[in-house]
């Protein structure tokens, strides 16, 4: 992991449906703060999500299992997936992997996709601060141009 950024742990904390576009929604939840992160995401990569959160096995491996399959037969240990950026409306993801010398290999992700992978490594996920403060200020700036009342994510969380 990069030293030279501040790093926040977080957890899936709900998968939801955003009532006006009917679009996924990843909600990210800090795990020693009161970080929230909701992350909108494709049907597919929210499905395989909620495939791991609920532990659902399919007949045959589905993407995100080819992908955890081929990094644990490349001999890749897992270290952490970083959302590490955003911008225009895009989040930014990368997972941290160390090869058989314990050299580092970086690959950059969509954050749906590196969040799948996480789950079913079981490798911890974390959030630049710069991510969750890019977030904020594209939030109120959202609010502030919208008549609709803000929404209130740890309601939805419960």
């Amino acid at each position: 992991m990069e030293s030279n950024s501040t790093l926040i742990e977080v957890k899936v904390g709900a998968l939801i449906m955003d009532p006006n576009t009917n679009s996924p929604i990843v909600v990210l939840k800090g795990i020693d703060s009161e970080t929230v992160l909701p992350i909108w995401v494709g049907a597919f990569e929210a499905n395989a999500i909620a495939l791991e959160i609920e532990k659902v096995v399919a007949q045959r491996p589905m993407t995100h299992d080819l992908l955890r399959n081929l990094v644990i037969e490349c001999g890749l240990s897992p270290k952490c997936i970083v959302i590490n950026d955003l911008l225009d409306n895009t989040f930014y993801a990368r997972i941290e992997f160390a090869d058989l010398n314990g050299d580092a290999v970086l690959l950059d992700s969509r954050p749906s996709d590196a969040i799948a992978l996480a789950l079913r490594l079981d490798c911890p996920i974390f959030v630049e601060k710069k991510v969750i403060d890019l977030s904020t200020a594209e939030q109120k700036q959202t609010d502030q141009s919208d008549d609709s009342p803000p929404d209130d994510w740890p309601e939805l969380i419960g």
